[in-house]
């Protein structure tokens, strides 16, 4: 699992608060973007606490976490199956929300490479110490992710 985090000057001059994480995993794609879509399948790993429902373009979804209070909104904006699901969610710094992009690349040998990036954060203190906490979260659930479609094992609750 790799991450990179890019703070690249804007059109302005100014850095731009985003990253990308990615990692590969051992199953079709179908399967892995099955994994993220399907809210009983993302409970099995990630929102262990739930999620209320698929993940369908156009829709608003919650996600619970047992290690966070309450539920977060989650805003489906765009879902190519198979391809990429692109998400809006609160900052955790602010009143605005940050966008998510995760994308599904087939690999030889049955595997697939997921990338998720987010952008958005204020460019604040508080919004750099935002970013750096999703990005840990973001790499986890990857790992997670990885370890549950492989192996069929919870990763999550072993690891808070």
């Amino acid at each position: 699992m790799a991450q990179e985090r890019n703070e690249k000057p804007s059109s302005e001059g100014e850095l731009a608060l985003k990253f990308q994480v990615h990692a590969k995993i051992a199953k079709p794609i179908a399967e892995v973007f099955d994994a993220v879509y399907n809210p009983k399948k993302l409970s099995g790993y990630f929102t262990t606490n739930g999620a209320s429902a698929p993940l369908d373009e156009g829709t608003t979804v919650t996600w619970d976490f047992a290690d966070f209070p309450g539920a977060f909104p989650v805003y489906v904006k765009k879902v190519e199956k198979n391809r990429s699901i692109e998400l809006e969610w609160k900052a955790g710094d602010g009143d605005y929300n940050t966008q998510v992009r995760m994308e599904f690349e087939p690999l030889d040998g049955n595997a697939t490479l997921v990338r998720i990036s987010e952008s958005g954060w204020q460019k604040t203190p508080k919004g750099l110490e935002s970013s750096y906490g999703n990005c840990m979260g973001w790499s986890q659930m990857l790992l997670c992710m990885k370890v549950f479609v492989e192996q069929g094992t919870n990763l999550r609750k072993f690891l808070y």
